[in-house]
């Protein structure tokens, strides 16, 4: 058996808090449930625990994690009767720690005072973005915010799927690319040069391939860091240069001509933004507003510009869909659906759709791409691997006839 840390909510809308025995957070969940409760957070018990929810500071920004959890438990609370500021009171109270309990606390001073909780939010940037924050103010307009809650964190939550899955599918390529870099470094700069006395001692010339690896692997050994230390300031001053709109916009258009990279990277892009439009739209934002909020999570200078675009042509009453494929950007399968969304005033619901399309395809170029990086670092590597090691087998013949 094992001990758990519960919160839930009583039938009569209190908050129980405490420590229960049983075998898995199920059980303990079942126990709860049979009592009436709704179940908040469970968590195992103990000094570990007590020791990870430590955090040094108190004023912080919620992170990606937080955000979600503050989300799905708010929306749970207003869900099952509570009150904004008596919601907002118990999970400051209740807060794993105190940077989110401090943001939490912030928050309901203002919506105390007759804030909505839209303008609140809006006090705490680092925190809440546009699209959260669009989004509330649709809910509380609409007085449908405990079911708006629930669809972001429902949001927030594919965001930070397709993010990890992107960083995921990159780790492993990026290790064997590096071990493959380090592995020609350590012959070229340690293995090699073992054998350089043995022909100076026999008076035999180097062969050629033999000599370029040497030469090769001494400049390594004489200028790697100089050579790293360039590239370092090369990428701090290309950091510099792309804040710039000029050069950001260039470089975000270059991205998107990439054969395998671009195709990847407008997928993404087309997921982002028809998944931002559609619960926008659906929650009640009008069109161009949610243009508006969209192109915050695109990340890409020539989307956005598209986006941009598009918000123009819809002022002037001639839609959306062919404003984005005039710009190009986006893949035509978005701007087919959008355009069946405008024609049959389901704009809301396609978007959705389209979304549900472009993340399944960016899941499967994602994995096509993994599937031609990896042998195709495999290959380089046994190349250059193959290549001194066959240079090296070739000076030692060299020595075994001169011995002859």
């Amino acid at each position: 058996m094992a001990r758990f840390r519960y919160r839930a909510l009583g039938s009569g809308g209190e908050l129980l808090k405490g420590v229960s025995d049983g075998p898995n957070t199920a059980d303990i969940a079942v126990q709860l449930q049979k009592r009436g409760a709704m179940v908040l957070a469970i968590s195992p018990a103990g000094r570990a625990h007590d020791l990870l929810s430590l955090q040094i500071g108190g004023a912080g920004s919620l992170r990606r994690t937080e955000l979600v959890d503050v989300t799905r438990e708010l929306a749970t609370m207003l869900g099952a009767g509570q009150d904004l500021d008596r919601a907002l009171r118990l999970m400051a109270e209740e807060a794993p720690n105190k940077r989110v309990g401090a943001v939490l606390g912030r928050v309901r001073e203002l919506v105390r005072n007759g804030t909505p909780l839209a303008t609140a939010l809006q006090s705490e940037p680092k925190s809440f973005s546009r699209l959260y924050i669009g989004l509330i103010r649709a809910g509380e307009a609409g007085g449908d915010l405990a079911n708006t809650l629930e669809r972001l964190a429902g949001l927030l939550e594919r965001q930070r799927g397709m993010n990890a899955a992107v960083q995921s599918a990159m780790i492993y390529p990026a290790i064997l690319l590096i071990g493959a870099v380090g592995s020609v470094v350590l012959l070229l700069t340690q293995v090699l040069p073992q054998f350089v006395p043995l022909f100076a001692q026999n008076g035999a010339a180097l062969p050629p391939s033999t000599a370029f690896l040497l030469s090769a692997g001494n400049a390594v050994s004489a200028y790697g860091l100089y050579v790293l230390a360039g590239l370092a300031v090369l990428a701090l001053a290309a950091q510099q240069a792309l804040r710039k709109p000029g050069p950001r916009l260039a470089a975000d258009r270059w991205l998107l001509r990439l054969p395998i990279i671009g195709g990847l990277l407008r997928e993404i892009l087309a997921a982002r933004l028809a998944r931002t439009l559609g619960m926008l739209l659906i929650n009640g934002v009008p069109l161009l507003g949610a243009l508006g909020i969209a192109q915050d999570v695109l990340g890409n200078r020539a989307a956005q510009n598209a986006v941009l675009a598009a918000a123009e042509s819809v002022k002037t009453g001639q839609g959306l869909a062919p404003s984005l494929a005039k710009a190009a950007v986006f893949p035509t399968r978005l701007v087919h659906l959008l355009r069946l969304g405008e024609a049959t005033a389901q704009l809301g619901p396609l978007a959705l759709r389209a979304a549900d399309i472009h993340e399944e395809r960016t899941r499967l170029a994602l994995q096509r791409l993994v599937a031609l990086l990896v042998p195709a670092i495999t290959v380089l590597m046994g190349a250059a691997v193959a290549g001194i090691v066959s240079s090296l087998m070739l000076a030692m013949l060299s020595l075994n006839d001169i011995a002859q």
